[in-house]
């Protein structure tokens, strides 16, 4: 047994260690995806590979970085964790996500004792795709760049000079790419500093005894909510736009939530088969999108750890969109993911309506320049997500210009180190009024950014939600869908959602407009 008082101090600390973690790695980095935008996150794992901590970052890797450790333990055996070592891993069908999205994580030992891991995943801006930072139309992994499978990448400590090799030899940008590289290391090596000293002040018994009581209560909290749901079957469903090769197919995303007592099963198997393009995701990000819709709508005010999730199965079918197999391109894993969170919501939203909010705008919506930056002559990408509008709720409008669930915590590029780094200059970038959907309470608004690029630059888009913009509930309206536009307002004007490395001049405008989320109940008369 164990003191509640103790039990919370722990918790706490365990909490706050993995904060000083996501801190450490975001003030090291070297490339603004990271240091601005925080497209990362971190945990702070047990010896078991459960999670006693993991900070704010992106809901889409929750749960979902100690994938990283256990394949490597079932690899390799539990004997090959050595104290100073330092591991990576991007295999987009162990992680789940692009192989730009890259784990580093480490064992940590305490009085020569495994005591558990620290991890981090964060997007690496280039790992040499066939296009600088990543393709919008890849048709296979192995045009998606450099991909690793768990190797070490510190060893005892040192770094593996040989291993540093091949990723500066692989990627476009080897100075900043081994420098964020070193800061996910520094963000490893905080960890096990944290977590020992943790440890050393209570011992580890005693933390073992506040981490099972913090497993049994979060899991006691999360039975608790489910039971109180109706039991049924409830299902929903919607289409992605495409796959980004064959533009004229929308792709179907369908859920099965089965609510049984104090469990809930989501099925995922109903959905498209592998597509050709870059749409798809091995199936741990499935299950970590489910995930983020579970927190949602059951726990969202219970910290993430070991006893989440139990009450939740959630079913796959490998050699899907969902659960994709090798060669699958998955560089834009994460549009379908979005959809999902919302479809999950949808289906509850009967029996729940009280705590479901109307559909949002749904997708990172990625915008993306590079080519020589004609002040300096060399090389640079530039990538960034856009915010949109966010559905409505029973009391409340839905927000306005926010990043995308799968989000969280990222941020859209401040238009001054845009336009610092970058040869672009931004001339609006504002609310786009009344894309939000009407309704008792209205859906929120996207925005409108427009850019002028001031030299010739290759141009990729990734938006999404068109088919299936986003729905309004209780008889809200649908939000807006996006539009994008090159050079508005003249004869060369030109209308697109998705492109891969289009060439633009210095001189072309391009014109991004974000979707607005859907509105709830039914408007006034």
């Amino acid at each position: 047994m164990i003191d509640p008082v103790t039990t919370e101090i722990i918790r706490c600390a365990l909490l706050q260690a993995a904060e000083d973690m996501n801190t450490t790695l975001i003030r090291s980095s070297y490339t603004p995806v990271i240091y601005e935008a925080k497209d990362c996150a971190v945990a702070l794992l047990d010896r078991e590979h459960n999670v006693l901590g993991q900070s704010s970052g992106l809901p889409i890797f929750l749960g979902n970085l100690e994938v990283c450790t256990r394949h490597t333990e079932e690899l390799y055996g539990e004997q090959v964790w050595q104290e100073g070592d330092v591991w990576v891993l991007n295999d987009s069908y162990v992680g789940g996500t692009h192989l730009n999205d890259v784990t580093v994580y480490g064992p940590i030992f305490v009085g020569g004792e495994l005591a558990g891991f620290a991890a981090s995943r964060a997007h690496w801006l280039d790992v040499g795709s066939k296009d600088p930072g990543g393709s919008m139309d890849s048709t296979s992994i192995f045009q998606e760049g450099l991909r690793l499978g768990p190797v070490k990448v510190y060893a005892g400590g040192e770094p593996c000079r040989d291993l540093h090799e091949v990723i500066s030899r692989n990627v476009r940008f080897p100075h900043a790419t081994l420098g964020d590289l070193r800061a996910q290391v520094a963000c490893a090596m905080t960890g096990q500093r944290r977590l020992a000293e943790i440890v050393s002040r209570w011992g580890l018994d005693t933390v073992m005894a506040a981490r099972d009581e913090i497993f049994t209560q979060t899991e006691r909290l999360e039975r608790e909510a489910i039971a109180a749901i109706p039991d049924g079957v409830y299902t929903a469903g919607g289409f992605l736009d495409n796959d980004g090769i064959d533009l004229a197919t929308p792709l179907p995303v369908n859920v099965t939530v089965t609510v049984s007592g104090d469990r809930i099963e989501v099925d995922l198997t109903d959905c498209a088969d592998q597509a050709t393009g870059p749409v798809n995701c091995g199936a741990a990000q499935a299950v970590a999108a489910v995930r983020v819709a579970y927190k949602l709508l059951v726990s969202g005010e219970v910290p993430l750890n070991g006893g989440s999730f139990r009450p939740l199965a959630v079913a796959t079918r490998p050699g899907s969109m969902l659960a994709a197999e090798v060669p699958a391109a998955c560089q834009y894993y994460y549009s379908h993911l979005g959809l999902l969170i919302d479809l999950v919501i949808k289906a509850l939203a009967p029996v729940l309506p009280g705590s479901t909010a109307a559909a949002s705008f749904g997708d990172s919506m990625i915008v993306q320049f590079s080519g020589l930056d004609p002040r300096t002559g060399k090389l640079y990408v530039s990538q960034e997500a856009t915010v949109g509008g966010w559905g409505a709720w029973e009391g409340g409008d839905g927000e306005s210009a926010l990043v995308n669930s799968v989000n969280g915590n990222l941020r859209d590029m401040p238009i001054e180190v845009l336009e610092t780094l970058f040869p672009v200059r931004v001339h609006r970038y504002e609310i786009r009024e009344g894309t939000g959907g009407a309704g008792r309470w209205k859906g929120g608004d996207g925005v409108l950014r427009e850019y002028e690029f001031l030299g010739d630059t290759s141009l990729s888009l990734w938006f999404e939600r068109s088919v299936t913009p986003a729905w309004g509930l209780a008889g809200g309206a649908d939000g807006a869908p996006p539009r994008v536009t090159l050079n508005p307002g003249t004869p060369q004007a030109r209308e697109m959602l998705k492109v891969n490395a289009l060439p633009v001049h210095a001189g072309d405008v391009l014109r991004c407009e974000s979707g607005g989320g859907g509105g709830y109940g039914a408007p006034p008369r």
